[in-house]
């Protein structure tokens, strides 16, 4: 028969309920230790792919955590590089055009304006903290991100470690883990960098004083846009390139055409390209750089009272313990998988510790891929339509294959070029330098790469961009309608050449 409560003693009763209570409020503590330390995923690292990662994993409705060890999120990116670069380049711009250019619109005075450096530097200070913040402050908290600030190491094939920046170790148990720990500046022996004479990008971002002297080693993407913020407020900038070309890897037509806008047309560099760096130092409040030509010749002493080292970048990834668990390597990077997985399938790398372009927006879309890929939705990147761009003026931006990829490649090709000369809405603004440049099969006409160098090409290239995802033809840009007048028409124009005839030239 069912028992009734008055058939036991109450003193009973009361021993089984405190008993029972005691259990299940002892089952509770255990529940939450275990859930406050174990997740679905554990990314390490907070930049444009970390966190863009673990936001996703949050809106997958993963419990996910986020490591870092700069504190504020965002890593280099909206720290130290892309942001704070484009504050500077932004406001040394508008610093230049009323310098130079306004008298002509008929705006007066603009010669005698001044550039404040430190209010220069709170400005770019406030955007980037607004953007950090928003992320910890937001879009973490929107999604459920259990932000770790400190060192992150894998301690195992499921575990991470924590050495906290305030003190103290935690420990997370993940059932996946994504390693997105970015880059740092790479270095050149006998060139020691203090961030005060010799500085890599971020010392550059901080200079107190416009430098009288400017010398940039890298004609790359950091060293073309930091030396057009110094030349724009008045630096002699000299760049130094080992190689005899700028901007390696960008299609060599466009390059040459930027190299005669930035230094005869601007006159905001001087280029010494086929030049090596052999040594530095610092004397007499001066840095001292030894020079020779890369094939070999003549040392030559140049001086400078700052020197930018911007000769790339390289993977950031010590002590986090991968040769400890077998990770393989691909050379400095670590070798994934089509999926983003290395060798140990629930361990993902993204970003610039893997192959590929060191970009923010490249990390971001393989951090996509890969929590989407452990959510069982099959994430995917079109390395082919990630698309580059260098924020100088004009911009130049790049998707797809270049011309001398093509050559080499064996693939036939047709090419059409439009100058923004041509272009209506660019001889209105008085902004007409560059060009773009399309690629596209010879046979079928399906777009291989596009090419611009001119005013706003940072934004235009996305109509490229959308074209080469989705397989379009030179001739379906062409036959698209574009406002009339904009700089977009020069993308029209520029198919237009590839496939029949351009109508305004």
């Amino acid at each position: 028969r069912k028992a009734r409560l008055g058939d036991f003693p109450t003193e009973m009763l009361s021993r089984n309920i405190v008993l029972r209570t005691r259990s299940r409020s002892l089952a509770s503590s255990i529940r939450f230790f275990s859930d406050a330390k174990e997740y679905d995923c554990v990314v390490i690292g907070a930049g444009p792919g970390g966190y863009v990662a673990a936001v996703k994993a949050g809106q997958l409705g993963m419990k996910v955590a986020c490591i870092d060890k700069r504190g504020p999120p965002g890593g280099t990116c909206l720290n130290v590089g892309c942001i704070p670069s484009k504050a500077l380049l932004n406001a040394s711009h508008h610093y230049y055009d009323a310098k130079k250019h306004f008298k002509k619109y008929g705006i007066k005075g603009g010669e005698k304006v001044e550039m404040d450096v430190e209010l220069m530097m709170k400005a770019k200070e406030k955007a980037v903290k607004g953007l950090t913040g928003g992320i910890e402050g937001t879009l973490f908290k929107k999604s459920k991100v259990d932000y770790y600030k400190g060192f992150g190491k894998l301690t195992g094939q499921n575990e991470v470690s924590v050495d906290m920046n305030e003190g103290g170790k935690e420990v997370l148990k993940a059932k996946n883990i994504l390693i997105a720990t970015g880059s740092d500046s790479a270095n050149i022996p006998g060139v020691p960098v203090d961030e005060k004479m010799i500085c890599s990008s971020t010392g550059a971002l901080e200079f107190t004083e416009v430098p009288e002297k400017l010398v940039v080693i890298g004609a790359g993407v950091i060293g073309l846009e930091m030396g057009s913020v110094w030349g724009r407020l008045g630096s002699d900038v000299t760049v130094i390139e080992f190689l005899d070309r700028i901007t390696p890897g960008i299609d060599a037509e466009i390059a040459k055409q930027f190299q005669t806008i930035l230094s005869r047309k601007q006159k905001l560099m001087n280029f010494k390209l086929g030049t090596k760096v052999l040594g530095a130092s610092v004397e007499g409040g001066k840095v001292l750089l030894k020079t020779a030509p890369s094939k070999g010749g003549d040392e030559e002493v140049i001086e400078a009272d700052k020197v930018l080292l911007s000769i790339g970048r390289t993977p950031y990834l010590d002590g986090l313990g991968l040769e400890d668990l077998g990770i393989e390597m691909d050379g400095r990077v670590i070798k994934t998988n089509s999926h983003l997985q290395t060798n140990i399938p629930n361990i993902y790398a993204i970003g610039d510790c893997i192959k590929g372009a060191m970009l923010a927006h490249k990390a971001e879309e393989e951090g996509i891929a890969a929590i989407e890929h452990i959510a069982g939705l099959g994430g995917h990147v079109n390395y082919e339509a990630i698309p580059n761009v260098i924020y100088t003026h004009p911009e130049l931006a790049t998707v797809g294959k270049n011309e001398e990829e093509l050559k080499e490649a064996g693939i036939k090709y047709k090419k059409g070029v439009f100058p923004f000369m041509a272009n209506s809405r660019a001889r209105t603004i008085d902004d007409a330098d560059g060009m773009v440049k399309v690629l596209a099969d010879a046979e079928t006409d399906r777009l291989l790469g596009v090419h611009m160098l001119g005013p706003a090409a940072g934004e235009m290239i996305m109509e490229a961009v959308i074209g080469i995802e989705y397989g379009a033809s030179s001739e379906d840009l062409a036959r698209t309608c574009h406002a009339h007048p904009t700089l977009s028409e020069a993308v029209k124009e520029a198919c237009m050449a590839t496939y029949d005839k351009p109508i305004h030239i």
